[in-house]
């Protein structure tokens, strides 16, 4: 049952974790490829949407809190498991060696991904490198050693469906001839586990849920409601300060947005940027480490109308958008064409009928519909249309 529960709920993290990869649009611009040497482990990518507005949310969502709530799933599975990379002897044929492979790299991708992405969601980030490749290619390790080990086991799979229950077997039997006696229940071990599975849904859920639930998100970084009160009272992951943002930086008179493209290059105050029409988008932010935040309201210039400023009145192009952030991943960030034309892609100034925050990305900051947080990019100081370089 525990590994019915898990083949299930692995396969769907793994579908959710290539599409939130999907959704960095690597392959539109190196500054968003976290993992420029993946070859042919990117053949499925594709276009990410804007519509629905919450598929980002959707999907991460669904990849950090089902990825939580099968951690006791998977602990009292490798319980069962590990005892059997110590059987002797070791290897018994070519086909048993490569078994006990394939269980050792399945036992230890699974262990390597789960232990980082909780490291990932609690923002603890003790490992070596960066958490985006080790987390992809983990991802495809496990994956591998998954299937091979799951075609290794085919045949004995198959002889365990037709065995009595009370029937002994081989060396390679599901079907202990001698079984010890039990230490808790068949009842008790599910209820156990099935209980420590739910305890972590109620106290991590309400991060990607929102509602009730955002208030028993107990164990997530992001998951109380309203940190900090009023129209910016929502959650962020970095701070002006951690981005080495300073008031002289963001000040009316020294900051300048520079908008270049076919025609040549506009530098734009803030002022100048009011002039221009407004619009508003109701949007979410939805981050990889699962959180997200309830709709905000949001108020700026289109980007598709910034594009016309500089010679793009026809089709959008793609956009390299620059922060004044001086550290830090995702510094630089690109868009795609029909990110850019969307009509609820702002570069926005308000949120909640209020200034942005410093937090919030004052003086402008980019809001797109649908795409994972890192890429509404905050401290806005340059928009490059149609050269992604």
């Amino acid at each position: 049952m525990l590994g019915l529960v898990l083949l299930a709920g692995v396969s769907v993290l793994f579908v959710t974790g290539l599409v939130s990869y999907a959704a960095y649009n690597p392959n539109l611009s190196r500054v968003n490829d976290t993992t420029p040497d993946k070859g042919l482990l990117g053949f499925y990518l594709f276009a990410w949407p804007t519509r629905p507005v919450w598929l980002y949310r959707l999907t991460q969502g669904v990849h950090v809190t089902l990825g939580l709530t099968l951690v006791p799933v998977l602990l009292a599975k490798l319980w069962s498991v590990v005892p059997r990379l110590f059987t002797l002897p070791p290897a018994r044929s070519l086909a048993h060696a490569l078994e006990r492979l394939s269980l050792l790299l399945l036992v230890g991708g699974g262990l390597f991904e789960f232990t980082t992405g909780v490291l990932d969601i609690q923002l603890d980030y003790v490992f070596p490198g960066s958490f985006y490749p080790l987390h992809f290619y983990g991802a495809w390790v496990f994956f591998a050693a998954f299937l091979a080990h799951a075609a290794l086991k085919l045949p004995t799979a198959v002889r365990a469906l037709r065995e009595r229950p009370d029937a002994g077997g081989g060396a390679d039997s599901l079907v202990s001839p001698r079984p010890a006696p039990p230490t808790v229940s068949r009842r008790g071990a599910f209820g156990l586990v099935g209980g420590g599975s739910l305890l972590l849904f109620l106290t991590t859920a309400g991060q990607s849920l929102g509602g009730p639930l955002r208030r028993t998100a107990l164990l997530a970084p992001r998951g109380p409601a309203d940190p900090n009160g009023g129209p910016s009272g929502f959650q962020i992951n970095k701070t002006a300060a951690y981005a080495g943002i300073t008031p002289a930086d963001t000040h009316e008179d020294a900051w300048r947005l520079v908008v270049t493209g076919r025609t040549g290059t506009v530098r734009l105050s803030r002022a100048r940027l009011l002039q221009l029409p407004l619009h508003s988008a109701s949007l979410p932010i939805a981050c990889v480490e699962g959180w997200s935040t309830a709709d905000q309201w949001w108020r700026g210039v289109r980007l598709r109308d910034l594009a016309a400023l500089v010679g793009h009145d026809g089709a959008a192009p793609d956009v390299l958008v620059e922060s004044l952030q001086r550290h830090g991943a995702f510094r630089r960030a690109a868009l795609r064409a029909d990110q850019v034309a969307d009509p609820r892609s702002l570069l926005a100034l308000y949120v909640n009928g209020e200034e942005l925050s410093a937090d919030h990305g004052h003086p402008a900051r980019v809001i797109v519909p649908a795409a994972p947080g890192v890429l509404n990019t905050k401290w806005v100081a340059r928009l490059t249309f149609g050269d992604l370089r």
